[in-house]
This record gives C-alpha cells, sequence and structure tokens, in this order.
C-alpha cells in the first residue's frame, strides 16, 4: 500500500510519470555524449599530450615562440613529456652518402643500356636496399647565400666540386675564388653573359611583357640562361642528368635556381602538355633527329601553342664551326635541314636566325598548319599520365578550335594577371570536380592559410626561404599565395591523385608530378621549406611514413622548415619519426580552431654535419642575413 501510496501521489506533491523521468535521463546523456565527442575531436584523450599543446597555442597567440627559424645554427630543445612515446632514433648516413640521390645513383646506372640515354634515367633502388638513415651535410656546411648574390656566388663546402672550374674555363660557367665558387653568368653558347644573350632573344620573343612566364632550359649546365631569365620575372625549369659534369643540378639548386636532374631518352618528361611558354637548348647536345625526331616530339609535347624553342650551338652556324666541330659541311648542312623538316611537321616556323641561334614558333592551333607530309598522331587516352610512361615517336595533336585566330588549349592572361585568373582547364571544365566557383575557394583558402602560416614564422617570403616545395601541390594555391620575386614554388603533384599540373602551369608556375614512394629527382639539402598537405593521409597505404620523412629530410638544409598538414592521427605518428630525425616539433591548430580534426604540425631541421654529435653547436656565415 505504501508504494501504492507514493506511486499515486497527494494533494502536495503531484505525480510524476516515468516517461518524464525517462525523458531527463535521456536528455542529460545525449549532453553528455555531444560533449566527449567534442572533448575528443579536439584532440584529448589520444594518450599523450597534443592537445593539451594545441589548447595552450589556442589560449594564447598565433606565434610559435618556442621554434627558431633563424639560420644561426643553434638547436632549440623541446621539453620531452612523460605521456610522449619514445620516438625511433635514426643514425647517420656514412659521409661517403653525403651527395645521395636515391633514384640516379651512378653504380646502380651503370647497370642499365646507354642506348637513348636509359642508364642517365630513373633508376630507384627496391625495398630492401633503401637508405634508412640521415644523409648528413659537408663538413663545413653553411646557410646558402640569400638572393640575389645566392646567384653569382655559392659556398665551396656547400658543394666541393671544382671539375666544372676546369673543364668550362673558357666558357664562364664557374670560377673557384678561396671559399666561394662564383658565377659570372657565362656559357657554352653565351661566353660573353646571359644577359646578353637573353636581350637578343627578346627582340624576337616577347619576354618583358608578361606574355611568356614558364620556360624550359634541356641541358642547363649550371642553369645560368634560368638564373637571369627570374630577372625578366620568368620562371625557367632546368633539367640535366647527373653525370661526369659534376654536380651541375646541384650548383643550380645552390644558386637559387629551379633545377631538377633529368634527361631526354626513353621515358616522358614529368610534366603536363603545353606547359610552357618557351623552351631552349644552348649547346645541349641533344640529338634532336635520332629517332625520327622523337625528342623535339616530346619538347613539341610540353610547348604551349604559340611558344617558342631556340636551338643555339649546333649545327646552328655550321659554316663557321664545321671544322672546330670536326664534321663535314655536308653533314651539318643535312642535320640543320632535318631538324628544319620535323619543326614543320610540328607546325612550329622559324621566325629568326642568326650567328649562333635559331629561333622557332609553335603555331596557335593546326588551322594554320600547313604540313607537306602526314604525320603519326598520338593516341594517348590521357595526356597528363606521364609518369614513367615511353616516349612514342609521335605528334601530340592540338586541341580542337572553332578558328583560326583561337588560340589550341585557350588563350592566357599575361603575367602576373595571369596568377589569379581563371585558368582555361578549369573554364573549360577539363579538371574533374573544379569550376570557377571551387577555383576561386581555392584561391581564398590558401591566402588565409599563407598569411597565417607568416604570423607565425615572420621570416616565410623572405630570402631566408628561397627554395620552396609543395608536395601536394592541387591547383598551385598554395605557390600562387607565396608568390615572390624572393622564393619560387615547385609544385609537385603526386601520381597517385587528380592531375592538376596543368592548372599550375596555366598560372604562371612550375611544377612536376611525382610518386612520394620514391626518391625526389635532386640533390641532398637543396630545398629551404618543404610545405605537405594531406601528403601522409594520402600514402598511408602506398609506402611507409618513414621513407617520407626521410626523403623530405634528405633534401631539406640544415635550419629549413617543414610545415605538414594533416588528420591528428596521422600527424602523432609523423611526429614520433620527426623527433627522432633531428627535428624540432610543434604541433598547432586549424585556422578554424581547436574542433576542426586536420592539425598543422611545424618543424626545424637541426643544424649538423658529417662527424659531429647532435647537440653541437655551430657558428653561422655572415650568408645568414634576411631581408
Amino acid at each position: 500500500m505504501t508504494i501504492e501510496r507514493v506511486s499515486m501521489g497527494s494533494k502536495n506533491n503531484p505525480p510524476r510519470s516515468r516517461s518524464s523521468l525517462s525523458l531527463i535521463l535521456v536528455v542529460g546523456l545525449c549532453c553528455f555524449f555531444y560533449l566527449l565527442g567534442a572533448w575528443q575531436k579536439s584532440g584529448f584523450g589520444k594518450g599523450d599530450s597534443i592537445a593539451m599543446e594545441i589548447t595552450k597555442q589556442a589560449q594564447c597567440t598565433d606565434v610559435v615562440t618556442d621554434l627558431d627559424f633563424k639560420p644561426h645554427h643553434n638547436t632549440v630543445k623541446i621539453p620531452e613529456r612523460l605521456a610522449d612515446p619514445k620516438p625511433v632514433s635514426f643514425k647517420p648516413c656514412d659521409v661517403k652518402l653525403k651527395d645521395y640521390t636515391p633514384c640516379q645513383e651512378q653504380d646502380r646506372a651503370m647497370k642499365f643500356p646507354r642506348e637513348n640515354m636509359i642508364y642517365r634515367e630513373r633508376h630507384c633502388p627496391p625495398e630492401n636496399e633503401k637508405l634508412r638513415c640521415l644523409v648528413p651535410a659537408p663538413k663545413g656546411y653553411m646557410t646558402p647565400f640569400p638572393w640575389p648574390k645566392s646567384r653569382d656566388y655559392v659556398h665551396y663546402a656547400n658543394a666541393p666540386f671544382k671539375s666544372l672550374t676546369v673543364e668550362k674555363a673558357g666558357q664562364n660557367w664557374v670560377q673557384f675564388q678561396g671559399s666561394v665558387f662564383k658565377f659570372p653568368g657565362g656559357g657554352t653558347m653565351f661566353p660573353q653573359g646571359a644577359d646578353a644573350y637573353i636581350d637578343e632573344l627578346a627582340s624576337v620573343i616577347p619576354i618583358k611583357d608578361g606574355s611568356v612566364r614558364t620556360a624550359l632550359d634541356t641541358g642547363c649546365g649550371v642553369a645560368s640562361w634560368g638564373a637571369y631569365m627570374l630577372k625578366r620575372n620568368v620562371l625557367t625549369m632546368s633539367f640535366a642528368p647527373r653525370d661526369n659534369h659534376e654536380a651541375q643540378v646541384q650548383f643550380a639548386l645552390e644558386r637559387g635556381v629551379p633545377a631538377i636532374i633529368a634527361v631526354l631518352g626513353s621515358i616522358l618528361l614529368p610534366y603536363p602538355p603545353r606547359a610552357f611558354d618557351m623552351a631552349q637548348c644552348s649547346r645541349c647536345l641533344i640529338p634532336w633527329t635520332a629517332n625520327e625526331g622523337t625528342y623535339l616530339m616530346e619538347v613539341d609535347r610540353v610547348l604551349r601553342p604559340g611558344g617558342y624553342w631556340v636551338l643555339s650551338g649546333p649545327p646552328i652556324n655550321w659554316k663557321t664551326y664545321y671544322k672546330t666541330w670536326n664534321r663535314t659541311r655536308a653533314d651539318l648542312k643535312a642535320e640543320q635541314k632535318r631538324i628544319e623538316d620535323i619543326a614543320e611537321s610540328l607546325c612550329w616556323e622559324k621566325k629568326y636566325e642568326k650567328g649562333d641561334t635559331a629561333i622557332f614558333r609553335k603555331k596557335i592551333n593546326d588551322r594554320s598548319c600547313d604540313r607537306s607530309t602526314p604525320v603519326n598522331t598520338c593516341k594517348r587516352k590521357d595526356s597528363d599520365d606521364v609518369w614513367y610512361k615511353e616516349i612514342e615517336t609521335c605528334v601530340t595533336p592540338f586541341p580542337k578550335v572553332s578558328n583560326e585566330e583561337e588560340v589550341a588549349g585557350g588563350k592566357l592572361k599575361k603575367f602576373p594577371e595571369r596568377l589569379f585568373a581563371l585558368p582555361p582547364s578549369v573554364s573549360k571544365g577539363l579538371v574533374s570536380g573544379v569550376d570557377a566557383e571551387t577555383y576561386q575557394e581555392d584561391v581564398k583558402l590558401w591566402k588565409k592559410r599563407v598569411g597565417r602560416y607568416k604570423r607565425i614564422n615572420s621570416l616565410i617570403g623572405s630570402t631566408r626561404y628561397r627554395n620552396v616545395m609543395d608536395m601536394n601541390a592541387g591547383l598551385g594555391g598554395f605557390a600562387a599565395a607565396l608568390e615572390s620575386p624572393k622564393s619560387w614554388v615547385m609544385n609537385v603533384v603526386p601520381t597517385i591523385t587528380k592531375k592538376t599540373l596543368s592548372v599550375v602551369y596555366e598560372r604562371g608556375l612550375i611544377g612536376i608530378y611525382h610518386d612520394w614512394c620514391e626518391g625526389f629527382s635532386t640533390y641532398p639539402r637543396t630545398y629551404d621549406f618543404i610545405h605537405a598537405n594531406g601528403v601522409f593521409s594520402m600514402y598511408q597505404h602506398s609506402c611507409k611514413i618513414e621513407d617520407i620523412l626521410l626523403e623530405m629530410d634528405r633534401i631539406l638544409r640544415p635550419e629549413g622548415i617543414v610545415i605538414i598538414r594533416d588528420e591528428v592521427d596521422v600527424l602523432n605518428d609523423v611526429r614520433k619519426i620527426a623527433n627522432g630525425m633531428r627535428w624540432d616539433t610543434k604541433l598547432m591548430d586549424h585556422e578554424d580552431g581547436p574542433l576542426v580534426p586536420e592539425k598543422i604540425l611545424y618543424a626545424v631541421k637541426q643544424y649538423w654535419v658529417a662527424g659531429d654529435d647532435a647537440n653541437n653547436q655551430s657558428s653561422s656565415a655572415d650568408s645568414s642575413e634576411e631581408e
């Protein structure tokens, strides 16, 4: 009876139904689990102190106070926390590997055929032969001179190779002076200097007005042409093989000039079609008439309609040099005639020939093309699918046009307007999932993100970080937001993601296709700043995180910086490895706050050289000035 009275209530205490109690209980539980979920997404409960670190940053300012971005070679200690798992520690590689290039090593190269330069192409080590150690800097390594001084001077300790100073002594390539190399700006075909040579080209090619922005230098030497084209606001992608001309690409990058190790051989160049506004060969010794003109056809593939090709050197001006070249007049005359015939089949028109130089221009579309004989047209299903694809003896077709005045593939704005204008690939709907609206959103997003980066590290955008790499460039938004004469960006589009490199080039930027499960085609210590957006999530089922991080370490200069954006769980794994690579790291919130699961890892590579203890400190060179 008592229970019955309680459940029925009384006049002073109205009865409570069970449904009311259940409702209160459900609401309470919902609130509890909502708060728990928000707490977990913010990073707490992950088994370490990352969330505490993030919260601390969110409560303070955007400025990272315990990472030192200045190049004075002092290491910065981040306090070790009891909750952090002990990182893996990587040992230094043998000092003999200080210039190690995993996919262009001489010993492995010599096992491959010399035909069509196959042995100079990429040949990467199998999984069981990959190095899992830290490539050391040579003793005496110094921070490179700031741009533009770096164009003319390189520390001998950074690239101690004197052979070119002897071999090219009469051509003004490079001179050795005390503890530095001096680059007078000369070349085999322009011993009086690149400036005078470029002025000659500019009398025919509209270099000065922004029409020409991207250029390709095939067989670049020490990249003096590309270095001086930068004065005209032209970005040149230079390439040369790793051969008996020791370290020519390494010299280029030490000078602050874009370059990669590559060769015209049996596979396609790692660029999209219609990438470059001009290309040049200055005594590059590429056999242009070999294999039925295959190498010229490859240059044509990457040359934009309306673009220019410059040939300086043999066989041009054969009447003057045939004895010097130890060849007959008839042989050289026939070679030049064959080059001109191939050029005609590609819809190129010779615009200029004087002295040692000839200039050809590619027609803007095939309606204005007057071929005397039919050509074999390429039938590639995906014109951007170039990674390790064999070169074919075929002509890449022009995109279709509706009239003779229309530029095949779309007309580009002059630079710098081109940088943020809607790229033709986007306006024509050629990039899946990208339209005018999403493109503009991407532009705004990266301006916001790069602005945040600069608030955290005020040296970003200065000459302190001259050579920059974006490991997952997308539409080139990061590079566009960072664009400045003080730096340049190598925009890398991973081969396993959407092929957007054409958009990058249409914006007046440069880049390359690459698979990050393999080594990059460059020397150690050639980049000051590496940016990686979503790279580790992208590759987590394709290759080991540590292999990608070790490759980043190989190409990053001492005291260079890294910014990695990714999911917090992925960054936890990245950070454990990075802390064992002599990197100082800091994890921070996304720009939009702590509830966003994507976080940002900032890192600085410590200064150390071969034979030194990790904690040794060294004084910086005078060249570490910032602008």
